[in-house]
């Protein structure tokens, strides 16, 4: 059993990519934070250098985190195996409803790009390797928190004690450190599952991705570098089970009827993954000097690539309070972060539901609507411009 205390100003739950880029963010914004980061996979597992494979999961980058990434001194190591998106065609199928978003319309080289997790993943796992001022508790997990005035408090599964101004939880949606602190979070579930999957193709995609609605959920296709895309297909989980079993040349056969040859021909495909779709929304943003971010405070439906690009919005945030503090932890800190992160996630949450709601259903009138709202958008430019700024990742 190990006794002493070790005190840190912040300690981070979850060295995944949330966790790790705010660790990353803060070292550069105020070096004098003595931070932990406490991950339950193994060294091994999740530090050791690997090279992005066909099958890597990737996620989608709005241009305002791009934006965010080269402010932290990152962008220029990743840009190479990102993916850019020039273009965003959005159809409903079966319907007259499209419209398509160009990235020279809004002055940018890309509307956001795509990357594959490693990449982003080694990148801070090297880097923070180097930071004299942040420690590595893995693997392990908090077993114990108890609040204190100034502290919390903390308790390993091994033995280690732990004292910090403010515990920052990113563990993910599943995160037993935020029940440990007592924060509930409500799930909404939509019946629904997402099959993830990469998919090769004979021809250039020109940097265009694709987002089509259908009445059992949406599917989207994403660029990715040699000649890929980064395949999600939501659906009613019976028919994503069905997917799932489905070998590969029928497995492309049908992935080439949602999507008709618009796309490209799609000449391959990788391993598959399903997960189940739910709404999850913390019911508080903050605590007694804990501070959630990341899918630990909000988990969405991938209909708009939201998820990731949030987080980043949520980190951005954090550190600006964190630059020059002397109690990271204090109530006027975690109260203006609340204030500040708030109106944004339930923007965000709320938009993202309705969209679920208004493409995953078989309503004539809904899809009516739905498709009205499409073609004004497709014939009026300024009706465009807050959405595609939205889509970026910039907020007024």
């Amino acid at each position: 059993m190990v006794n002493s205390i070790n005190t840190f100003d912040l300690v981070i739950a979850g060295g995944g990519m949330a966790g790790s880029t705010l660790a990353w963010a803060l070292t550069q914004a105020n070096p004098r934070l003595k931070i932990a980061i406490i991950e339950q996979q193994a060294k091994s597992k999740l530090g050791q250098a690997s090279q992005a494979s066909f099958d890597s999961r990737s996620i989608a980058l709005a241009a305002a985190s791009v934006d965010l990434l080269q402010q932290w001194q990152l962008w220029s190591a990743l840009a190479a195996d990102a993916c850019p998106i020039k273009q965003v065609k959005v159809s409903d199928r079966g319907h007259f409803g499209k419209v398509s978003l160009q990235h020279q319309d809004y002055q940018r080289d890309a509307l956001g790009y795509v990357l594959e997790v490693e990449h982003l993943g080694n990148l801070l796992q090297a880097k923070l390797s180097q930071c004299p001022q942040v420690t590595w508790f893995q693997p392990n997990t908090i077993a114990a928190i108890t609040p204190e005035q100034d502290y919390q408090q903390l308790q390993l599964n091994d033995g280690h004690q732990l004292q910090c101004k403010l515990l920052v939880i990113a563990e993910g949606g599943a995160s037993p450190s935020r029940e440990l602190a007592g924060i509930t979070m409500k799930q909404q579930q939509y019946g629904q599952s997402a099959v993830i999957a990469n998919l090769a193709i004979n021809q250039a995609h020109d940097f265009t991705a694709f987002e089509r609605f259908t009445a059992h959920g949406p599917i989207a296709l994403l660029p990715l570098t040699k000649q890929r895309y980064s395949l999600v297909y939501t659906t009613t989980t019976a028919e994503a089970e069905r997917l799932m079993q489905l070998a590969e040349a029928d497995f492309l056969a049908q992935m080439q009827q949602a999507f008709g040859y618009r796309a490209g021909v799609f000449s391959s495909t990788g391993q598959r993954a399903m997960y189940p779709l739910s709404l999850g929304m913390a019911d508080t943003i903050v605590s007694h000097r804990v501070a959630l971010l990341g899918n630990s405070l909000h988990n969405l439906h991938p209909i708009a690539g939201q998820g990731f690009n949030l987080a980043m919005r949520d980190i951005e945030q954090l550190v600006q309070l964190l630059t020059t503090t002397d109690d990271a932890g204090s109530y006027g800190l975690l109260r203006a972060y609340q204030q500040a992160r708030q109106a944004d996630i339930k923007q965000v949450a709320l938009a993202t539901d309705a969209l679920v709601r208004l493409f995953s259903n078989r309503s004539r009138l809904l899809a009516l609507t739905r498709n009205m709202g499409l073609f004004a958008l497709l014939m009026c430019k300024p009706l465009k411009q807050p959405i595609a700024m939205h889509a970026m990742g910039y907020r007024s």
